[in-house]
């Protein structure tokens, strides 16, 4: 299959769907090494730990150690041992309270990706630097009416970001409907890459990666290559998909199953989506329902094009991973099972006047920088610096955001505590209502997205979730106040 142009991604994101790209490196353990992975295993997914009484109290502790990967011991990131880390299960207008406790051997912090929570404090506040040795008492209040939906955590630590989240530190958040969605099963399918060496350790990229975004050679599954679930002719299941890869876009398809999209991040369609495919930026995740077929579907992830640095560097990042998990659907078939109930409509931003409008431009050059090869990576020019304030917003109000990517290759960006609504694509109003926090920027286009600065008050930030891009300066700070 041919990858898929910038231009058809964009098409799809008309669908529900983000314009993205996957840079495809394969399945296969390096060159050599004495530790080839073990494939076909039954999916495995991470301890669920669930909120009880309002209330779910975690210790995570960062660590460098041994973990299983793709079926063979390895030596990486982790939180508590496992990759990923544990799953948390919260309900609207819960409390969660995480002991983040660094072993590692450089600083570190946690950032909840996508939760509309507070930024001061002990809450998702990512000037927070917990050193070696150290541990430090996050507590997040999630509000009542907190969008439902798949969220995830990491680290945020500005400069490691992209080394510690490709060595292994990331986990699933669930905040749960008010009702269950009928359905056999959920799965929580967390897809993740990393290079290790042949000693089974962690291999540093280039400084070539670096520039373009990472991409691993090993593409995991909730830490494994491959797995299998099995399914009966009939069933309806729910796939939380979480893409935490530190650069590589996932262009998912599962042909010969039934797909409907319930949303993409913390953005619900008020009925679900048929579609053929899910494209996910770095740090998107999708809710996904899968009505199983009889036979055997391969979960793939194809090609498509993020964009290079063309002349300055030459090269780019586009091709086909393959398969990435099978679903085998056997047995006796069960009785279809009602339709997914209507969510009611999301919330539209559009019509009255904002309070301001801004144009964000992301940019990449050469000379100057801090990146690597002295490249730079900038928002408006500027490389970030945490006590410098962007963007100086007011608490309550809603502004309109016109971010605009001047570079030959696409950004996808993210903004903490506030979801954004995608109103316009390269200058075209969208026709529907459209929630996400990690937006894609296609290469020489732009994006315009409404804010609602609600309930907040606080420093934040705004980034190109590609992280090593990120970890070299495509970072602003934002204040509400």
């Amino acid at each position: 299959m041919r990858p898929i142009s910038r231009r058809h991604a964009l098409q799809l994101g008309g669908l529900g769907l983000l314009s993205a790209a996957v840079g495809g490196t394969g399945l296969l353990w390096p060159r050599g090494s004495l530790l080839q992975p073990r494939s076909g295993a039954g999916l495995a997914e991470p301890d669920t730990l669930r909120s009880a009484d309002g209330v779910l109290r975690v210790r995570l502790e960062a660590a460098e150690g041994p973990v299983t990967i793709g079926g063979r011991s390895a030596t990486a990131f982790s939180y508590n041992g496992s990759l990923p880390g544990p799953t948390l299960r919260l309900r609207p207008g819960d409390r969660l309270q995480v002991t983040l406790v660094n072993r590692l051997a450089d600083s570190t912090n946690l950032h909840v990706h996508g939760l509309h929570v507070s930024p001061e404090g002990h809450g998702d506040n990512v000037f927070v630097a917990v050193q070696p040795g150290e541990s430090f008492d996050y507590d997040y209040q999630l509000p009542d009416d907190h969008p439902p939906g798949v969220y995830w955590y990491h680290p945020h630590h500005h400069g490691m970001v992209a080394d510690q989240v490709f060595g292994g530190l990331y986990g699933a958040i669930v905040v749960e409907d008010p009702a269950e969605l009928p359905v056999a099963r959920e799965r929580v399918l967390v897809v993740s890459d990393i290079t290790l060496d042949a000693s089974g350790r962690l291999q540093q990229p280039s400084a070539m990666s670096r520039q373009m975004g990472r991409e691993g050679k090993l593409v995991l599954v909730n830490g494994q290559t491959r797995p299998t679930m099995s399914a009966r002719p009939g069933e309806r299941e729910r796939w939380r998909i979480v893409n935490s890869c530190v650069a590589r876009y996932l262009r998912l398809r599962l042909d010969g199953q039934q797909l409907d999209l319930l949303g993409i991040d913390s953005g619900r369609y008020p009925v679900p989506r048929r579609v053929g495919e899910v494209v996910l930026a770095p740090g998107n995740r999708a809710d996904l329902l899968v009505t199983a077929a009889e036979g055997t579907s391969a979960l793939e992830a194809l090609g498509v094009d993020r964009g290079s640095m063309g002349g300055m560097m030459g090269g780019g990042t586009s091709g086909e991973v393959g398969t990435i998990a099978t679903l085998q659907v056997t047995g006796a078939a069960v009785a279809a099972q009602p339709g997914a109930p209507a969510q009611p409509a999301a919330r539209d931003l559009r019509g009255p006047e904002p309070a301001r409008r801004r144009r964000l431009v992301f940019a990449v050059g050469m000379g100057g920088g801090m990146g690597p090869g002295g490249m730079s990576f900038t928002i408006d020019g500027r490389e970030f610096a945490p006590d410098r304030v962007d963007q100086a917003v007011t608490a309550g109000a809603v502004e309109e955001w016109t971010i605009a990517n001047t570079s030959p290759m696409d950004h996808p960006m993210h903004l903490h505590v506030w979801p954004m609504q995608i109103v316009a694509e390269a200058g075209r109003p969208v026709d529907d209502i459209r929630w996400q926090d990690v937006v894609n920027i296609p290469a020489a286009s732009e994006v315009t997205v409404r804010i609602a600065f609600d309930r907040f008050h606080g420093r934040t930030v705004y980034h190109c979730h590609i992280l090593d891009h990120e970890d070299n300066g495509m970072m602003g700070v934002v204040e509400a106040s």
